[in-house]
């Protein structure tokens, strides 16, 4: 059992890194690429969108939302273009894993704009009045 999770986990991570090359690609049409932007984001994070420490949701990305995003950007890529992607993923692996910084930048501005609106409930909460 631990070697086929293993096994799977080598796949999704080659399928990871064949998405940030596809993303790239010009062949591969525009609203993929959007798509192939945030899962890539998302991925390659180095801030996880729910941290690891909150039980049993901290593991939900990891274990849900990035591999079902996996999934969704394969099927509207190009089968051509995830071809030649994944044969370039191959010789990335060998490099380790990238990380990206607007990936950091996208989980942190949710993350900021959840803060501000929980703090704006609470403030029109306890106050009984909005902000503005």
């Amino acid at each position: 059992m631990l070697t086929t999770l293993k096994t799977r986990a080598r796949a999704l991570k080659r399928e990871a890194y064949a998405l940030s090359i596809a993303m790239r690609d010009p062949r591969a049409p525009w609203h993929a690429r959007a798509v192939l932007a945030l899962v890539v984001a998302h991925t390659f994070s180095p801030i996880d969108l729910i941290p690891d420490f909150i039980p049993v949701l901290g593991y939900l990305d990891d274990l849900i939302i990035t591999p079902l995003g996996i999934l969704l950007a394969i099927k509207l890529i190009p089968p051509a273009v995830m071809a030649d992607a994944r044969r370039q993923a191959e010789a990335l692996m060998q490099q380790g894993k990238p990380v990206s910084r607007a990936g950091a930048v996208m989980v942190i501005g949710v993350w900021i704009i959840a803060i501000s609106v929980i703090g704006w409930i609470l403030w029109v909460t306890f106050t009984g009045r909005p902000s503005f």
